[in-house]
Parts: structure tokens; C-alpha cells; sequence
């Protein structure tokens, strides 16, 4: 293995780490932000993923400009991301945690997210090339390029990169209109931000929203530029099993950038948890939830792999491209969320 392949990978653990700090910091979680919209009229996790879109965007537009990344808009397949991102919004609910939700609550201790996080790995694994595999290539045949909000993808054009950029300037001034300025003209006279104890709020404290949005953009961006391409968990599961099964570690295959994500990642949620006194070994109290969220991470599997990516792939990654493969998968994915989520938590309330 080459020197230079050991540098990388460190280079991917660290920003892994650091994606798993902010994740727990900020209790993250797609399955959270979009759930909580119908059951508790909450919106402050969904306002995080729109801040770290503009954040994403403004980045990933910026160093494409600077030739340091390549774009890469995932190829519309519209059955493979509605039936896809459905399916896997349906089986976050189950899961009680999106692709990266359900990773850095491993982290803490959850032995319920590690179950799902089991399941999602089989189900991907099962609709990358086991039983499932057929209906999932049926799904994505019906491909019709890397057709983005400005046409089909052109890496010569500059007209993407210039749009995202746009659209990412507008959006961050709009929220800062609309949600930050209203905030800062209650708090009056009191600092944003507290200087005189910032590692103790940076360490130990969990973070506010719009400071988790920032993060999470900044170092999605950062994942980017150091590996290559947009950062995924579906994949680094998928990767850590071919590793463990095959026991290979090269820069080509068994072990690589993907699992390294993985790995850093529950690190830095295990680091956020135990400094900030959450970390603790949980098991459900009854063997019917575990079977509940490994059922979950199987369907969160197969939509992931159907849809060309999971959560943070397309919405996190291909949303900022304006792919609109990403952006119906992001819709979807929210969709079969609140259809879950009214059934098994207020349909018999109705």
C-alpha cells in the first residue's frame, strides 16, 4: 500500500471524525428534521438541512470553479428515485434514524441503531447484487442522463457551477432575512456567540441549529474536495462489509475512503457523546422494536442502492448540484417519511 494512499485515508478518518462530532453535537438526523414537521409542528432540524444546501452549494460551485472538484449530478432515473427514495423514507421511520442518523447514534451507545445499521447494510448488499438486484437494474435502465435545473450536464459549461453559486448566495441571504435577523433583533444586546467559554460550547455543548447547518455544509464540503466525490454512509456500510468478508485493503478495493467516512464517524459521535455525558449502551426494551429498525434498515437498503445514493448522497450531495434525480429522491424520501410516520404515530389518533 502506498504511502500516499495512508495519508489519504487519515486525511478521510479526520474529516469523518469531525462530520460524526458535528452529527451527535447537533443530533442530526433527516428521519428527525422531516418527521417532526408533521407530528410536532417542529421545524429547526428541517431549517439545518436548508442552511447546509446553501452552504454545499455555495462551496461545491466555488471549488469546481477553481478546477480542485468535478461535478457529478447523479443521472435521472425517475422510477429508481421515486420508488427508491419512498422506500427509503418509509424505512428511516422504522429505523428511527436516516442513513447518518442511525451511524452517529451507533456511535452513542444505541444498540438499536446498530441493529438498523446491520440491516441497511444487508438490504444494500442484497440490492447491489443479491436478490433484489434485478428489480433495482430494472429501475435505473430507465436512464436519461445527468439532466440538472439548467439541462443536461455539460462539464464545459459553466452554466451549473454558476447557478449553484447563485442560488446559494440567494438562499443563505434569504434565511438570514427571514430566520436569523428576526432571532438577533430579540436577543438585544447578547452576544451570539460567547467567546469567553468556547471550547466549553464547542466541546460540550450541543449546538444550535443554524451553527449545525453551517458545519455540516462546510465539511460535506471539505469531504468533497478531499476524496473526490460527495461523501455517502450507504456505501462505507457496504464497503466495511466487503472488507470484513473479503479482508482486502488497497487503494482499489476491500477498504477505503468510504469506510474510513464510516469509522471517523462513530469516533467523533463515541468523542461528542462521552464529553458531553450522552454516551451510554442502550438496547430496546422489547425485541420487537429492534426487529422494527433492522426491517428498517433493510428497506432504507434497497431504496439507497435503487436511488443511486441515500440521504446524504442525493439530498446533501446531488441537491446542491441541482440534480434532479437528487432533487425527486429528496422529495420522495420526505414523502414516505410523513406517510410513515402519520401511520404509526397518528392515524389512530385521527
Amino acid at each position: 500500500m502506498a504511502l500516499g494512499f495512508e495519508y489519504f485515508l487519515i486525511a478521510v478518518l479526520i474529516i469523518g471524525f469531525i462530520f460524526g462530532f458535528i452529527l451527535q453535537s447537533g443530533r442530526f438526523c433527516m428521519n428527525s428534521a422531516f418527521r417532526d414537521i408533521i407530528l410536532l409542528k417542529e421545524f429547526k432540524l428541517a431549517k439545518a438541512v436548508a442552511v447546509s444546501l446553501a452552504v454545499l452549494a455555495v462551496g461545491f460551485s466555488i471549488f469546481a470553479f477553481a478546477g480542485l472538484i468535478n461535478l457529478t449530478p447523479k443521472p435521472f432515473a425517475p422510477y429508481a428515485a421515486i420508488v427508491g427514495g419512498l422506500i427509503f423514507g418509509i424505512g428511516m421511520v422504522f429505523a428511527g434514524g436516516c442513513a447518518s442518523g442511525t451511524t452517529y447514534r451507533v456511535g452513542e451507545g444505541m444498540m438499536g441503531s446498530f441493529v438498523a445499521a446491520i440491516g441497511l447494510t444487508v438490504g444494500a448488499l442484497m440490492t447491489a447484487g443479491g436478490v433484489f438486484s434485478d428489480i433495482s437494474i430494472w429501475l435505473k435502465s430507465f436512464n436519461y442522463g445527468q439532466i440538472t435545473l439548467v439541462g443536461l450536464y455539460d462539464p464545459l459549461n459553466l452554466m451549473l457551477p454558476i447557478f449553484m453559486l447563485i442560488l446559494g448566495i440567494v438562499g443563505i441571504a434569504l434565511m438570514f432575512f427571514f430566520w436569523a435577523w428576526p432571532a438577533l433583533k430579540k436577543r438585544g444586546d447578547k452576544p451570539l456567540v460567547k467567546f469567553d467559554n468556547v471550547v466549553e460550547q464547542s466541546l460540550k455543548k450541543a449546538y444550535p441549529w443554524w451553527v449545525t447547518g453551517i458545519l455540516i455544509g462546510l465539511i460535506l464540503t471539505a469531504g468533497y474536495v478531499a476524496s473526490g466525490g460527495v461523501v455517502g454512509i450507504t456505501g462505507g456500510w457496504m464497503n466495511i462489509s466487503g472488507w470484513l468478508t473479503a479482508g482486502e485493503f488497497s487503494p482499489t478495493g476491500g477498504l477505503g475512503w468510504s469506510g474510513f467516512i464510516i469509522f471517523g464517524i462513530l469516533i467523533g459521535a463515541m468523542v461528542s457523546a462521552i464529553l458531553k455525558k450522552e454516551f451510554k449502551f442502550r438496547v430496546p426494551k422489547d425485541g420487537l422494536t429492534l426487529l422494527k429498525q433492522f426491517f428498517g434498515g433493510i428497506l432504507m437498503g434497497f431504496g439507497a442502492v435503487t436511488a443511486m445514493g441515500c440521504n446524504i448522497t442525493n439530498i446533501l450531495g446531488g441537491i446542491p448540484q441541482l440534480s434532479l434525480h437528487s432533487i425527486i429522491v429528496g422529495v420522495c424520501i420526505m414523502l414516505g417519511s410523513w406517510l410513515m410516520a402519520y401511520l404509526l404515530f397518528m392515524w389512530r389518533k385521527d
